[in-house]
């Protein structure tokens, strides 16, 4: 019986010493910090407004410019939104991978759905308006690259990075039309964006969409006067279609964060 009694003791000092781990493993497991194995997604909406009032913007609506007074008309607002890029505060990043999409401003609400991201928090964020000089010359392609989605030139000039169509008094024939893009030289269309989300670092779990919320001013292409009577039509690269593509870009301002 002596010996039992041991035995016993010992038995419920190892049961002891294993539920205390397994109790320490599960506090490990419940701190709410993700596995990096685990992923989740994320979302970036474009809400498209117009001047630095952000006024509302839609299609088919007529807006004046707050610099020229010209009234203008959009019926087409496509661009293309590739390589985003989720950032870290250690400097690391995830890119997305075949990360082509195209925004359209006919869409209720137009956004960009980004799968397979690892879990963790994020600082910033960043993408390309356009299409990368890779990809221009790889051929034909398909989902948002398939040249049915006709934003597409040729293989030698390759796809329009943004499509802006409509109609103004005062533009030449009172209609305007801008398809712009260019991918090498010091023409180029592409342009990147990149925006930090301040204090407030978006959390990637399985269990959870956040998402960054950009306003997109249209009113950008005839930043810094650029008369519609001047330039209405850019159908191919050059300094026109850089010049527009730089000032669309500067109307991407991040507006903030859902967690």
């Amino acid at each position: 019986m002596k010996f039992s009694k041991i035995a016993l003791s010992g038995l419920l000092i190892i049961a002891a010493i294993t539920f205390q781990n397994c109790s320490s493993d599960d506090d490990n497991n419940n701190n709410n910090t993700p596995s990096p194995a685990m992923k989740g997604d994320m979302e970036i909406k474009f809400d498209h407004r117009w001047g630095p009032s952000q006024a509302p913007f839609a299609l088919d609506n007529t807006h004046t410019h707050p610099a020229t007074g010209e009234e203008i008309t959009f019926t087409t607002l496509r661009y293309y939104i590739s390589n985003v890029r989720l950032h870290k505060s250690d400097g690391s990043t995830h890119a997305e991978e075949e990360s082509y999409h195209i925004v359209d401003a006919s869409a209720t609400f137009p956004k960009v759905h980004v799968k397979d991201i690892p879990a963790g928090d994020y600082t910033g964020v960043s993408f390309l308006i356009g299409v990368d000089s890779l990809r221009n010359v790889s051929g034909a392609q398909t989902g948002a690259l398939d040249p049915a989605e006709n934003m597409f030139w040729s293989w030698s000039t390759g796809y329009i990075f943004i499509k802006a169509e409509g109609s103004s008094p005062a533009a030449m024939n009172e209609t305007f039309t801008y398809h712009l893009g260019g991918f090498s030289g010091e023409n180029s269309a592409l342009r990147e964006v990149y925006s930090s989300f301040g204090d407030a670092d978006m959390r990637i779990a399985p269990d959870a969409l956040p998402s960054a919320h950009f306003m997109v001013n249209a009113a950008r292409f005839w930043h810094g006067g650029i008369s519609l009577g001047e330039m209405s039509m850019v159908h191919m690269p050059g300094a026109n279609a850089s010049l527009l593509a730089t000032n669309f870009s500067g109307g991407f301002i991040l507006d903030h964060i859902h967690n």
